[in-house]
């Protein structure tokens, strides 16, 4: 059943977020105020992750992507002498 409240918490601020049926799924209804938070829009991808005090986290923030930066970081601080001699 539906009855359950989830919620995304921010700022010391407690959003309640609904379930709903949506065909054979259930989707999650983000209020405005949520998705201005959240920076996205309909259409956007989200992600439900474990955060270590054992709640769960919805962001729009890809930790895939993120390892990819910081691989690219790395990348480019081990060839900085050389990206600065292209440069020039």
């Amino acid at each position: 059943m539906l009855a359950r409240a989830y919620y995304m918490r921010y700022n010391a601020h407690m959003i309640t977020l609904k379930l709903t049926q949506v065909g054979n799924s259930v989707g999650l209804l983000l209020p405005k105020e949520a998705l201005a938070k959240l920076g996205v829009q309909k259409g956007d991808t989200l992600y439900l992750t474990d955060a270590p005090d054992g709640d769960m986290r919805i962001s729009a923030y890809s930790p895939g992507v993120a390892e990819e930066i910081a691989l690219g970081e790395e990348f480019m601080d081990d060839y900085r002498d050389t990206f600065r001699a292209l440069a020039k």
